[in-house]
């Protein structure tokens, strides 16, 4: 530390000072500007951390201490505090090394305006006069449904009129188009009281928190009292409006309408991004949805992340539910709120929900991601192979084998290759098997892996990073002798593959690895083995099949290569050609040379 950093000495002084206490601390560079912003229960031991162990700090965190010429705190009353401190000083100075939550400025809200007889409308601007906004919401679609509900069981005026007291009864404004269609009640002039339009009001203002339950009681018991006053029309527009409020509330999700209030959180975090997905609950039904990406700056822990997107969603939704449900245990807790982490129930299948949209955002993105810059979606797949098959570099080159033999003849091996995760097949390759006799799949894989790496060694050429055998442990224990032999061994990575279960074979590790069947790097490993397997059984069809017309066909004097393929290529085998007449042969190679075939099988049968 103190070779890496000039300040050293002031850096301590200000560390040593630091009470221990709740609060948010702020780094600055040499230019004054604050580059990382984070929270602590105990600020001293959080911010001494940094600066104990510099060697044992992961790169991205050595780079942000190197860089810290100063550093300021705030103290608060509690952790939870310093979480919404922190979460809104990060909001409002973007720190270089701080994790970035998407800005809810693009999304659209529900406004109730502060002014006589209100309007109901979406906006995007939040202005502090008073008025009530619900959101915000992360679908469109979603919005403007539940706006055209409250219009069809409301007459909510929409126009812009100041229906003061004064205007009202100065008749200042003409009934509009809306009040003929009946739309509007015509507060404007004087046609509809403050206290019946502000009834409307409070019960948009209940639909709009998710409380449907107490809107259709309330619609049902207008509904009978119009019925039992023997007022029939007034009650079947009620009826309507109750029809019209199940019909809405059938297309969002149902659960379990005990669960009341709740928000529910889950996450997927990768090595450079998190996705988190927050759903609200209301009455059973889910009201409110949205998946957001996350970059990751300084490696942070799924528990930080998820953290700092509850308090960062419960601000921007409004949210003041008393549970949470989340998938794992949480250290700062969230005054007069309890987490939830179900084990079964209708708790879990709304975590299961979240984490299964989470999943779909997460692909949503990659492929929207792989679409436009292909070579970041070629490195992200090689860096996840890397990792899941614990490898020191990217595959960039793969090399796969596999043996064929059928019935011991013609042993043969094939290798594919392939190149940023694509078959490069110009740089596929066909082995005869020269050195074994018989159908010896292991001492065949010896053979062939020698020789490969033996002529790559010679010529100089580069190795591949990555060997796929196609086989279970003793496949790859020939493979591992041949490399041994050449000096390769530890030089290249080297997996075995077994079919039965897709069981992954690692060098002197006798536990076979079993990748989950949906990810990518299992994916890859089975198309370089069929691609092997596919590619090595072309060729030793074509060896019998060369086999066969030398040792049936061109061993009858006077017939050449050129007249048995000619055969062939028509007839399709030998046992066809055998039992055709002396015309039939005569049409397709000639008289003289039909003659010398039919001759021939006519002495053999």
């Amino acid at each position: 530390m103190k070779a890496n950093n000039k300040n050293y000495e002031k850096l301590s002084s200000i560390i040593k000072t630091l009470p221990e206490k709740p609060g948010v601390y702020q780094f600055f560079d040499k230019n004054d500007e604050i580059i990382y912003i984070g929270k602590a229960k105990k600020l001293k031991k959080r911010v001494a951390s940094y600066f104990k162990n510099p060697e044992s700090l992961s790169g991205k965190i050595a780079v942000l201490v190197k860089k810290i010429f100063d550093i300021k705190f705030i103290v608060v009353n509690s952790e939870i505090d310093a979480l919404l401190l922190e979460n809104n000083l990060i909001k409002k100075y973007k720190p270089r090394y701080n994790i970035l939550l998407k800005d809810d400025k693009t999304y659209p809200w529900i406004c109730i305006k502060n002014e006589p007889f209100p309007r109901v409308f979406a906006t995007r601007n939040i202005i502090k006069d008073g008025s009530l906004y619900f959101g915000p919401y992360a679908s469109v679609k979603t919005m403007n449904t539940l706006l055209e509900l409250i219009r069809q069981l409301y007459p909510i005026r929409d126009c812009k009129h100041n229906l003061s007291d004064k205007n009202i009864k100065g008749k200042k404004y003409k009934l509009c188009l809306n009040y003929h269609i009946g739309k509007c009640k015509g507060p404007c002039a004087g046609l509809e009281t403050r206290e019946e339009y502000d009834k409307d009001i409070n019960e948009v203002k209940e639909i709009l928190k998710g409380n449907f339950k107490t809107i259709k009681q309330e619609l049902n018991r207008k509904m009978h009292e119009y019925v039992e006053k023997l007022e029939f029309e007034k009650a079947q527009i009620v009826k309507q409006k109750i029809e019209s409020l199940i019909k809405y509330q059938s297309k969002s999700v149902i659960v379990n309408p005990m669960i009341n209030n709740v928000d529910v959180f889950s996450i997927i975090t990768e090595e450079k991004f998190a996705y988190v997905n927050f759903i609200k609950v209301v009455n059973g039904s889910i009201i409110q949805a949205q998946t957001i990406e996350i970059q990751k700056k300084l490696n942070e822990s799924p528990e930080d992340i998820l953290l700092m997107s509850i308090i960062d969603f419960r601000q921007k939704y409004n949210s003041n539910s008393k549970e949470i449900i989340i998938p794992f245990k949480l250290d700062v807790n969230i005054p007069d709120t309890k987490y939830t982490i179900p084990i079964k129930g209708d708790k879990k299948t709304l975590l299961d929900l979240s984490e299964r949209n989470t999943r779909y955002y997460k692909l949503e993105v990659q492929k929207r991601r792989s679409l436009t810059d292909p070579e970041l979606n070629i490195k992200n797949i090689l860096t996840k192979m890397k990792k899941d098959l614990r490898m020191k570099e990217l595959p960039y080159h793969i090399e796969g084998f596999d043996n064929s033999n059928i019935q011991g003849t013609n042993a043969v091996s094939s290798m594919v290759v392939f190149k940023n995760a694509k078959p490069s097949k110009k740089d596929y390759r066909h082995y005869n098997i020269k050195t074994v006799t018989g159908p010896d799949d292991y001492a065949s894989m010896e053979e062939v892996i020698y020789r490969r790496y033996k002529r790559l060694t010679e010529e100089k050429k580069p190795l591949p990073q990555l060997i796929v055998i196609d086989g279970g442990k003793g496949q790859l224990h020939s493979a591992l002798k041949s490399l041994e032999k050449l000096g390769l061994r530890g030089e290249i990575s080297i997996i075995g593959i077994a079919k039965r279960l897709e069981e992954i074979y690692f060098p002197n590790d006798s536990i076979p690895l079993y990748l989950d069947k949906r990810t990518i790097t299992l994916k890859i490993i089975q198309q370089i083995r069929d691609e092997a397997h596919r590619f090595g059984i072309t060729h030793h069809r074509k060896k019998r099949q060369k086999s066969t017309i030398k040792t049936e066909l061109t061993s009858i004097k006077g017939i050449g290569e050129t007249t048995s393929i000619t055969l062939l290529k028509k007839y399709k085998s030998v046992e066809q050609i055998k039992i055709l007449s002396l015309e039939e042969l005569e049409k397709c190679i000639g008289k003289s040379r039909a003659k010398i075939i039919y001759k021939y099988f006519q002495k053999k049968a």
